[in-house]
């Protein structure tokens, strides 16, 4: 399973979720992979995992605000359906990085000189690149730059 791409994963679940007849998630996942073949087009070659991986991100990323949406609204049957496909394309994902990791990576940025949000970023984010949350990483970014300031 290791030598199988992101891509062949997704089409093997897709697979799986038809021979169990279970149509919410091969709906989910054929959107997902049709997804991935507008990204090949844009690309001109077939994406990476990496590349792959962003597809399922922005996928995950526009059921986590669909959610927002649903729950203002009062609609939960409706946000649960968008949680329980976030749940389901989280888990094609690589495993994530640890909030300690991400931690240790950013103090070293800024005891290597990287003083201001910007650099600590730059020199961060292509570290974590498709296995850290943006969000996460710029709130720890500021966590330590404020601890920096203050010693």
């Amino acid at each position: 399973m290791a030598d199988q791409s992101l891509a062949d994963r997704l089409r093997a679940g897709m697979n799986e979720a038809r021979k169990q007849r279970d149509q919410a998630r091969t709906l989910l996942l054929s959107t997902i992979l049709s997804d991935v073949k507008n990204r090949e087009i844009e690309l001109g070659h077939t994406p990476t995992d990496d590349e792959t991986a962003d597809v399922l991100r922005r996928g995950i990323k526009k059921r986590r605000e669909s959610v927002e949406v649903y729950e203002k609204a009062g609609r939960t049957e409706a946000a649960a359906v968008e949680a329980n496909e976030i749940t389901i394309l989280e888990g094609y994902l690589p495993a994530a990085v640890s909030a300690e990791e991400i931690r240790a990576v950013v103090r070293a940025a800024i005891a290597g000189g990287a003083g201001d949000m910007g650099k600590v970023m730059g020199a961060v984010m292509p570290k974590f690149k498709g296995r850290a949350d943006g969000k996460l990483v710029n709130q720890i970014v500021r966590e330590e730059l404020a601890a920096s300031t203050k010693s």
